[in-house]
C-alpha cells in the first residue's frame, strides 16, 4: 500500500493507452529523482499503475523527456521499452511539436516573433545565458511566440519550441526583456507566493510510436492562481 504522496492523482492523467501515459505535471513535482530525495513523478506514475492495476511485479515507466521543477504541464512517459525507444528517437529528431504558455509582465516587442539565440549553460548556478551571436560552446536555440491575451499587468504568450535546450524559454524570453512571472533566476523582480513560475507545457503533437496515428494532447493549468485563471478566461 502506497502513501498518497507517493502516487499521482488520477485527475493528472490526460492520455493513456497500452504504450504511453501522459501526465499534467504539478509545478512542484520533479520528473526524475534528484539530490532532494523527493519522490519523482516517474515513481509516482509507477506506483499508481501498480496499485490501480494490481500488478504483482515491476511496472515499466520510461522517462521520455523532462520539465523543470517549477514548470507545470504535459509530461510523456512510456509504458513499454519499444515505445520509449521510439519516443526518444522522435525527440532526438525533433518530430514532436511542443507548445507552451508563459505569463510575462513586460509586453514583448512584437505581437508575434521568431527568436534565435545561442545558449551557454552555467553549471555552477544551473542557468543558461542567451546571446544574439554564436560563440564557442554555445548551442543554437529557436522558438516563436505569439501574444494571445493580456490583462492589466500581465501578458500571455503562446510559444512554439523548435529546439530543446536547457532553460531555453526562460533564457530567451529574459533576453528580450520579458522574464516569466515568478522566475527570479531569469530576472523577474519577485517570486510567486508558492515555488512555481508561470510557464506551462500546454500542447504536444506527435505520431504515435506504435499505432502510427497522429496524437494531439492539450491541457490547461489546473491551479487556483488568479493570474492564470484571469488570462484563461480570455481564451
Amino acid at each position: 500500500m502506497f502513501h498518497s504522496s507517493d502516487l499521482i492523482d488520477a485527475s493528472q492523467i490526460i492520455y493513456e493507452d497500452n504504450h504511453l501515459i501522459v501526465i499534467n505535471k504539478k509545478a512542484s513535482e520533479i520528473v526524475q529523482g534528484d539530490k532532494t530525495g523527493d519522490t519523482p513523478l516517474s515513481e509516482k506514475v509507477k506506483n499508481f499503475i501498480k496499485q490501480r492495476d494490481h500488478k504483482p511485479g515491476n511496472v515499466f515507466c520510461g522517462v521520455v523527456h523532462r520539465l523543470d521543477r517549477p514548470v507545470s504541464g504535459i509530461v510523456i512517459f512510456a509504458k513499454t521499452s519499444k515505445a520509449l525507444t521510439r519516443m526518444n528517437e522522435m525527440f532526438r529528431d525533433k518530430t514532436i511539436q511542443k507548445t507552451y504558455w508563459a505569463v510575462v509582465k513586460n509586453k514583448p516587442p512584437h505581437i508575434s516573433q521568431r527568436l534565435t539565440h545561442y545558449l551557454i549553460k552555467n553549471e555552477k548556478n544551473n542557468t543558461s545565458k542567451a546571446f544574439t551571436t554564436d560563440r564557442p560552446g554555445a548551442l543554437k536555440a529557436e522558438l516563436s511566440y505569439t501574444l494571445i491575451a493580456s490583462i492589466s499587468n500581465y501578458h500571455l504568450l503562446e510559444i512554439n519550441l523548435y529546439t530543446g535546450r536547457h532553460h531555453q524559454i526562460r533564457a530567451q524570453l529574459s533576453a528580450i526583456g520579458c522574464p516569466i512571472k515568478g522566475d527570479l533566476k531569469y530576472g523577474f523582480d519577485r517570486s510567486n507566493a508558492t515555488p512555481f513560475i508561470h510557464l506551462h507545457s500546454y500542447k504536444t503533437e506527435f505520431i504515435h510510436p506504435i499505432k502510427q496515428g497522429p496524437v494531439s494532447i492539450t491541457c490547461k493549468p489546473t491551479t487556483e492562481d488568479t493570474v492564470w485563471n484571469e488570462l484563461m478566461k480570455l481564451l
